[in-house]
């Protein structure tokens, strides 16, 4: 076996090994980062559009909209929590680098 393939193959069990100890994700995980990702970003736009409602009874401006300007306000917040959230999540799952200088490293100290 040549040395690019040998490390080749290192890298690739020690990512699988990796992987396994993982906690496993199941399907009801997914859906529920769905939901919650859907909730993140629906609660600021409903309550933009509550306010915006609310301020054009309230104090009516000639060509403004407050409701559509919230709406928009609201998506905008929505969006960042929801990235805010993946990022977390991404985070809590980065790899480890997998380059040729650890796996070598490594099968150095098994030797």
């Amino acid at each position: 076996m040549t040395k690019d393939m040998e490390t080749e193959v290192q890298k690739k069990t020690a990512r699988r090994r990796w992987a396994q100890s993982q906690k496993k994700s199941n399907v009801w995980f997914g859906f529920g980062m769905f939901g919650l990702i859907g909730w993140a970003v629906a609660i600021p736009t409903v309550l933009g559009i509550a306010l915006g409602i609310w301020l054009d009874r309230s104090w009516p401006v000639g060509n403004i909209s407050w409701t559509i300007s919230l709406l928009f306000v609201g998506i905008i917040l929505g969006c960042m929590n929801a990235w805010r959230w993946v990022n977390r999540e991404r985070q809590l799952e980065t790899q480890p680098d997998f380059n040729n200088e650890t796996i070598e490293k490594k099968t150095n100290k098994d030797k």
